[in-house]
């Protein structure tokens, strides 16, 4: 997630908006990677194992669904920010993109093994 914030620094911003989308996607990406290998490791450890292959967002709804239903509001609205509007579609809007955040840092915390 750090690396995510730092690549978000790069973006620029002008009022509510980022300038370079570039960066803005990269940004939403690594984020969005950080959630889903914090899920891993939280799946992991609830016993469910992670089919081989690509990362599907499904998958993960339907395991986080069977432990912690608001758990699964988190992923859903962090997967819409972040990958989506973020990464897919390259929305500059501040305002979606830190909520994304927020949401991965969220969901990182609540699944995070207690020290």
């Amino acid at each position: 997630m750090e690396n995510a914030r730092e690549t978000l620094q790069k973006a620029g911003k002008e009022d509510r908006f980022y300038i370079d989308k570039k960066y803005v996607k990269t940004a939403c990406g690594t984020a969005y990677n950080a959630v889903l290998l914090a899920l891993d490791g939280y799946l992991l450890i609830q016993g469910i194992e992670k089919k081989k292959g690509r990362k599907d967002i499904d998958f993960y709804k339907e395991a986080v669904s069977k432990i912690d239903k608001k758990l699964l509001n988190y992923v859903t609205e962090a997967y819409n920010s972040l990958h989506l509007f973020g990464y897919y579609d390259g929305s500059k809007d501040s305002r979606i993109i830190l909520e994304g955040f927020d949401l991965a840092y969220v969901i990182i915390d609540k699944i995070k093994p207690a020290a």
